[in-house]
C-alpha cells in the first residue's frame, strides 16, 4: 500500500509540474525568426509523465490538447527558445498556438482535473504493492500500445510505457519511480541505429524534450547541453561563437546522448570517435542517483562515455569544440593500383578520407577533405558533366529495367500456364508485383523520374530484382559512371562538407579493426578490402554500392571497437550494405535473409583474422545460441567486460535499463559470476 502511493505520489508530482506548463499560456512567446508550426499527428503524448501504464487514452488525448507547441522563452536557453515539432517517434503533440485553445476556460481546468485525478488513480491501481509484485512491471493496456520503429524499418518495439521528461528533475524522478517499481525504462534516442539498440517492448524514456543549448564557453570552447538536442541543432547554436564539432557521422539527426554512447564517428585517421570530445557528463543512475563525471573521476567517466545507455541516462554532456572552418572537398575516383600505390601518403595528409568502394568494379570513389588556410578561398571546380548528364545512365537504366519487369497497361495480369519462376521474373517479382502484393508499381513519369537524386534512383532500379547479382551489377556499373562524371572540388563549413547521402532503407554491417599507425600503415585495411571484393565475386554476392570505408584516431574509452592504449594507433571502419528497397514484407525478409549470409560469410572470414569487430549501433544479436555463445566470447576477449558488469551492479542493480540487445550480449548472470570471483 505505501509503496503504491508513494509511486502515485511521484507521478502526480510530475503531472503537476506538467498542467502547471501547459497552463502557463501567457508566457509562451512565438520567436519571430521561427515559422508557424503546423499540426501533426502525434505518436506519444510529452508531458513528461511515464505514458500507457499511467494514463487512460482519454486523458492523454485531453493532455495532449492542453500542452503548448513551445517552451517558455523566460526559463529556456537562448539557443533553444521553443520547443520544435519533434519528429520521428519522438513527437510532439497536435500543436495548438497560445491562446488558441480549443476548449472554453472552465473546460480546460475540467480536462487538468481529470488529468491530475487519473493519473493518481490511475497510479495506484496499476502499480503492484512490492511486497506482492515484486516490484514487476505494471500490465500492459493494449489500448495503450505504442510501436516504435527505428528508421530503416528493421526492428521495431511496442510498449506502454514511454517516458519524455522535460526537465533534469523529471527524467531523475522517472528513472527513480522505474527504479523502485523494478520497470525496465530503456534510454532511446532518434531511433537512427540500424540495430534498434534502443527499443524495448518493456519501457523506454526518450530525452527529446530536453534538448536545451546549456552554455557555451568561448575561451576553452567547451559547450554543455542536454542530452536530448540533436547534433545539427548544436552545430547552430554554435555557429555565432564561431565554434563547430570536431568530427561528424554521416548524418547530423542524432540526439548527442544516443551520438555518444554508440560510439559514433566521423573520419580522419587523426581524429578519434565522437566519444572522445566528452569531457564531461550528467548521468541520472537508478542505483546511485545523479553523478555528474568528468576526466578527474577517472575510469567510471571513460566507461561510461561510451557505454550504450546500460550505467545510466545521459542527461547532459559536455563537449570539447573546435574553431569553426570551411573545408575543401576533392572527389576522384580512381582503382585499387592507384590507392595502394598513394594509401599511406592519403591517410597521413588528408584530415578526413574515405573511400567508397563499388563492388565488381575495378572503381573506388576517394573523398578528400582538407581544411582551408586562413585567407585561402579557392574556386570551386564543378564537375564536368551537368547533373543530367551524371543521371542519364541511371534514368536510362530505369527506364531499361522497368520495360522489362513491368506488365504493360495493355497486356493481361495473368501468365496462364507459365513456368512459375518464369513469371515471377517477367511480371517483376521485386517491383512490387510479386511476394503477395496485387498491385503492380506504375512506370514512373518524365517528371517523377527528373526529380529523383541518384540515391533515390539507385533505390528505384535495384527494386526490380535486388537479389540478382547480374542486375545488381549493372546498377553498380552506372553508380560508377555517375561517380567518373562526379569529380570535382567543392567548399564550404565543415558540416555541410562531411555530411552525406547514405542511400534509403537499409541492413548494414561496419565494422572496425587496428590497421598500424598513422606514421606506418600496414595496410591491412586494403588486404580485408580486397577479401571483401573476393568474396563478393565467388560467392555471386548480390552487393549493392558501396562498401564505405573510413578511419578514425584511437579512443580512450574501454567500449568503443576504436579503444587502445597506444595514442598513435589507428583504426579502419568498413560497411558492407543491402538497400531494403521495397516495401514488400515477403521482399524484405527475401533481402535480410540473403543480408545476413553475407554478413555470416564476411565474418567468419575475416573478423577473427584482422580483430575486426562491430560498431554498437550495427551489430545484430544472433538467434542461434552457439552463434551468440561465439560472438560472446569475442566480446569478452576484446572488452573489459569485467569492469563493465561490476559498474553495471552499483549504478543498475536491478538491470531496469537493458533491452534484448544488451542483455543477450552481456547476460546479467556474467555479472555474477565475476562477484562470485572477487
Amino acid at each position: 500500500m505505501v509503496g503504491r502511493r508513494k509511486a502515485a505520489k511521484e507521478l502526480l508530482q510530475i503531472a503537476n509540474a506538467a498542467a502547471r506548463r501547459s497552463s502557463a499560456t501567457s508566457n509562451f512567446q512565438i520567436p519571430a525568426t521561427l515559422p508557424k508550426p503546423t499540426a501533426q499527428q502525434s505518436q506519444f503524448s510529452c508531458n513528461g509523465t511515464l505514458l500507457g501504464s499511467v494514463l487512460s487514452r482519454n486523458i492523454r488525448t485531453a493532455a495532449k490538447e492542453s500542452i503548448p507547441a513551445f517552451r517558455d522563452t523566460s526559463a529556456a536557453s537562448k539557443f533553444a527558445p521553443c520547443r520544435r515539432p519533434v519528429r520521428g517517434f519522438a513527437t510532439s503533440a497536435t500543436a495548438q498556438l497560445p491562446g488558441q485553445s480549443p476548449f472554453p476556460w472552465y473546460g480546460r481546468y475540467v480536462g487538468y482535473t481529470i488529468l491530475l485525478g487519473g493519473s493518481a488513480i490511475l497510479t495506484y491501481f496499476y502499480y503492484p504493492h512490492p511486497k506482492r509484485g515484486g516490484g514487476a512491471a505494471p500490465p500492459a493496456l493494449t489500448a495503450d500500445e505504442h510501436t516504435v520503429t527505428n528508421w530503416s524499418g528493421t526492428h521495431s518495439a511496442t510498449t506502454s510505457v514511454y517516458a519524455q521528461p522535460e526537465s533534469l528533475e523529471e527524467l531523475e524522478k522517472v528513472v527513480k519511480l522505474a527504479h523502485d517499481n523494478g520497470q525496465r525504462l530503456r534510454p532511446v534516442g532518434s531511433g537512427l541505429s540500424p540495430n534498434g539498440l534502443g527499443l524495448s517492448d518493456e519501457g523506454m524514456v526518450n530525452l527529446a524534450l530536453m534538448d536545451k543549448i546549456i552554455s557555451v564557453d568561448e575561451e576553452t570552447k567547451k559547450v554543455r547541453v542536454q542530452a536530448g538536442a540533436r547534433v545539427a541543432e548544436v552545430v547552430e547554436a554554435l555557429r555565432p561563437y564561431g565554434l563547430t564539432l570536431q568530427n561528424y557521422a554521416s548524418i547530423r539527426e542524432q540526439q548527442i546522448g544516443g551520438f555518444i554512447q554508440v560510439g559514433a564517428h566521423g573520419t580522419g585517421a587523426k581524429l578519434p570517435p565522437v566519444d572522445e570530445q566528452v569531457v564531461g557528463l550528467k548521468l541520472v543512475t537508478p542505483g546511485k542517483g545523479t553523478l555528474d563525471l568528468s576526466p578527474e573521476d577517472g575510469a567510471l567517466f571513460y566507461l561510461a562515455r561510451c557505454a550504450l545507455g546500460a550505467l545510466g541516462v545521459v542527461a547532459e554532456v559536455e563537449l570539447q569544440c573546435v574553431q569553426a572552418h570551411k573545408l575543401l572537398e576533392k572527389t576522384i575516383v580512381t582503382n585499387m593500383k592507384q590507392v595502394k600505390r598513394n594509401h599511406k601518403k592519403w591517410l597521413q595528409e588528408n584530415k578526413h578520407l574515405r573511400y567508397m568502394w563499388i563492388p565488381n568494379t575495378d572503381t573506388v570513389v576517394v573523398v578528400q577533405c582538407n581544411p582551408l588556410k586562413e585567407g585561402q578561398e579557392p574556386k570551386e571546380v564543378s564537375p564536368k558533366y551537368s547533373m543530367d548528364e551524371r543521371l542519364s545512365g541511371a534514368r536510362s537504366l530505369y527506364k531499361e529495367t522497368a520495360a522489362k519487369y513491368l506488365p504493360k497497361s495493355h497486356e493481361p495480369e495473368s501468365h496462364g500456364e507459365q513456368d512459375p519462376k518464369t513469371a515471377q521474373v517477367e511480371s517483376g517479382m521485386w517491383g512490387g508485383t510479386g511476394g503477395g502484393s496485387k498491385e503492380p508499381l506504375g512506370h514512373l513519369s518524365d517528371e517523377e523520374l527528373n526529380s529523383l537524386s541518384f540515391t533515390e534512383l539507385r533505390d528505384k532500379v535495384l527494386g526490380f530484382d535486388p537479389l540478382n547479382a547480374a542486375h545488381v551489377n549493372k546498377v553498380n556499373q552506372v553508380e560508377s559512371e555517375y561517380w567518373k562524371k562526379s569529380e570535382g572540388i567543392r567548399v564550404g563549413w565543415s558540416d555541410e562538407i562531411l555530411g552525406f547521402d547514405c542511400g534509403g532503407q537499409q541492413w548494414v554491417s561496419e565494422t572496425c579493426f587496428p590497421t598500424g599507425t598513422i606514421q606506418k600503415p600496414d595496410m591491412q585495411d586494403l588486404k580485408f578490402i580486397e577479401q571483401v571484393m573476393g568474396l563478393i565475386k565467388k560467392e555471386g554476392i548480390p552487393a549493392p554500392s558501396p562498401i564505405e570505408q573510413r578511419w578514425t584516431a584511437r579512443s580512450r574509452s574501454p567500449l568503443s571497437p576504436a579503444f587502445d592504449p597506444s595514442p598513435d594507433n589507428i583504426y579502419s571502419w568498413v560497411g558492407i550494405i543491402m538497400y531494403l528497397p521495397t516495401a514488400d514484407e515477403k521482399q524484405r525478409e527475401a533481402i535480410t535473409q540473403r543480408f545476413f549470409e553475407y554478413r555470416k560469410s564476411t565474418q567468419y572470414l575475416l573478423w577473427d583474422s584482422y580483430g575486426a569487430h562491430e560498431h554498437w549501433a550495427k551489430i545484430e544479436v544472433p538467434t542461434n545460441e552457439n552463434a551468440l555463445a561465439w560472438v560472446r566470447e569475442r566480446l569478452r576477449h576484446r572488452y573489459p567486460l569485467d569492469e563493465f558488469y561490476k559498474a553495471r551492479e552499483q549504478l543498475d542493480p536491478k538491470n531496469i535499463l537493458v533491452n534484448g540487445v544488451v542483455e543477450k550480449l552481456f547476460p546479467r548472470k556474467s555479472a555474477e559470476a565475476v562477484q562470485t570471483s572477487t
